[in-house]
């Protein structure tokens, strides 16, 4: 039977899918929504002490791309399933949101309880300043929250400000608290391992990237309504960034880490936690596709452990860290090996080789993939996108 429950700086959640801060933990009828939608905890919007302003239009989808191929085929893996000659990919969404536009008082008085009636764990989500937290730490507390994550918001290369909210949080509140760190941090392996020493239970990895700007070629006009028309990126397009992120923190650290950053399915959460992630937070997938993101990648989780012969979640957290090479694994090209009962005759590595050393030769069952070994690169990019895994690197050229 397996088991992805996990167990957090002392808190039990039933499975490690949160919803992160931001809109759809709005209020505490929204957080009812993401646990009735199969979250194994749920985070509350952050607050702080004045209620934001909010620009509008403050949330856009980022345009999607389109990959072009010759002929028709099926994915069926990652992203979506298409069996059409347009892919189109999603790239992410782009927002000016700001903390929680409801006072914090509401949040004490009423929002944190319609949250608790889930029974699911609640962490509360505060900011910014060393002050600030020292006044609603307190209080959060007394509402009845399990956790306080404090949003440490867009860092540069000095860590003092951090630890002196880290420290100042520890101070004044005795639950756990989990530092939400930016992928603006120069070294964040640095910034984790000051606010490890400075109290924090666990890090929270990654906020959104930016600033970003995104025009409609239409009008010639930003599609945000924040100063500059800029905004911050969050979605598919910065989840290699978020894992980079996620596993220098979990080498550098021995507290918890929760991974952020363009979760769509079960295979990115999993991509996560070998990354060294102990759960998850989702926010754009959520907003794009509902509440009921969080059972779905939760099963997906699920059904992937069965299907590798895996008990539980500790059984690949941090599976990829022993992985990561100190230097390059090699420097000459070889070419990788084709198991023909696994292609399909998409011919999409034929379309993606930019050193035209693949062909495809034949028909129907006498089609087979040819590689030029004098040609090929060796450069990986036929089989990062073969749908099939019919290319494949064998594991003494890796």
């Amino acid at each position: 039977m397996v088991n992805i429950s996990v167990k957090i700086a002392g808190i039990e959640f039933r499975n490690p899918v949160m919803n992160a801060a931001g809109p759809p933990g709005r209020n505490g009828e929204a957080l009812q929504e993401v646990a009735k939608g199969g979250a194994g905890g749920l985070v509350a919007k952050t607050i702080s002490v004045n209620p934001a302003e909010v620009p509008r239009p403050c949330m856009i989808v980022v345009d999607r791309g389109e990959l072009h191929f010759s002929g028709l085929f099926a994915l069926q893996e990652r992203l979506v399933r298409v069996t059409r000659s347009t892919l189109k990919v999603p790239r992410g969404l782009m927002n000016v949101e700001l903390w929680s536009d409801l006072p914090y008082k509401q949040w004490l008085e009423k929002e944190y309880g319609v949250a608790k009636m889930t029974g699911l764990p609640l962490i509360a989500s505060i900011g910014y300043t060393a002050d600030e937290v020292m006044k609603l730490g307190p209080l959060v507390q007394r509402a009845g929250v399990d956790a306080i994550e404090f949003s440490t918001h867009y860092l540069g290369a000095d860590p003092k400000p951090v630890i002196e909210v880290t420290k100042t949080l520890r101070e004044v509140v005795e639950i756990p608290i989990f530092a939400k760190l930016s992928p603006h941090a120069v070294d964040i392996a640095m910034f984790a391992k000051a606010v490890e020493a400075a109290g924090a239970d666990g890090i929270v990895a990654i906020n959104s990237l930016g600033p970003c700007l995104h025009i409609d070629i239409e009008t010639g006009k930003p599609l945000l309504g924040g100063k500059d028309g800029f905004g911050w990126l969050s979605g598919p397009a910065i989840k290699p960034l978020a894992i980079r992120c996620v596993a220098d923190i979990a080498r550098t650290v021995k507290i918890s880490v929760v991974g952020v950053g363009g979760i769509m399915n079960g295979a990115d959460a999993i991509e996560h936690i070998m990354a060294g992630a102990s759960a998850i937070q989702v926010c754009s997938g959520a907003i794009l596709e509902g509440p009921t993101i969080y059972r779905r990648i939760a099963d997906e989780i699920r059904g992937f452990l069965k299907d590798h012969g895996y008990d539980s979640i500790e059984d690949i957290r941090g599976m990829a860290l022993p992985y990561l090479p100190e230097k390059p694994l090699r420097t000459e090209a070889i070419p990788p090996f084709v198991d023909e009962n696994l292609c399909k005759g998409c011919k999409i590595c034929e379309q993606v080789c930019s050193y035209h050393a693949i062909k495809l030769i034949g028909e129907g069952k006498t089609l087979k993939v040819v590689i030029d070994e004098d040609k090929c690169y060796g450069c990986g990019l036929c089989v990062s996108i073969c749908p099939t895994r019919a290319l494949v690197f064998k594991e003494d050229t890796r």
